[in-house]
């Protein structure tokens, strides 16, 4: 008899533990999800402080919604690549926590914001100016953008979309880190 009710007691446990799993499973998917959501907007970016000049650039300029169709590209959607979901997370949970680190560790008065600019390719990911301008090669650009984008085209160049676009998301960005930031041009 001990052995029957020591068989239906772990199988009790099995069942619990099981359950218990697959609820704390979809409840950690969930806020995953949630969280993710939570931190894709420019509000969430801006509770860094060093952050609000790039968002009041990023307002002025086209992706900001700043257009005639009103379309509004999101921080991440410019700043994280549109890869796989992992490599979205990896990326996303990497700079999320370099960012947290370098605004304890910077002072964003005094640091040189132009000469991060030159580092634009490292933060800014082809797919994602892929993912909404995929036909560059359209006649509604002109000749001047078709025959620039043909060279950008060709694999052997290995061009970037924001080497020759320099301030397409934060239009004016020095104007609005030197404003926000109580510097001299």
């Amino acid at each position: 008899m001990p052995q029957s009710s020591d068989r239906k007691y772990r199988k009790k446990l099995l069942l619990v533990g099981g359950v218990s799993g697959v609820v704390l499973s979809v409840l950690l998917v969930l806020a995953s999800g949630h969280m993710i959501t939570l931190t894709n907007t420019d509000t969430f970016c801006i509770t860094c402080h060093s952050m609000k000049p790039f968002r009041k650039a990023w307002l002025a300029s086209a992706h900001g919604g700043n257009n005639p169709q009103g379309v509004v590209a999101q921080c991440v959607d410019c700043h994280l690549p549109h890869g796989t979901l992992v490599e979205y997370v990896s990326a996303k949970a990497y700079t999320g926590a370099r960012d947290i680190i370098m605004n304890m560790i910077i002072d964003p008065y005094t640091y040189d914001w132009s000469e991060r600019r030159k580092f634009r390719e490292e933060y800014t990911y082809e797919s994602s100016c892929k993912k909404c301008h995929a036909n560059l090669l359209s006649p509604k650009m002109g000749l001047k953008a078709i025959l620039a984008h043909r060279e950008y085209l060709r694999e052997e160049n290995k061009l970037k979309c924001v080497k020759c676009h320099e301030h397409v998301g934060h239009k004016d960005m020095m104007f609005y880190v030197n404003q926000y930031f109580n510097r001299d041009s």
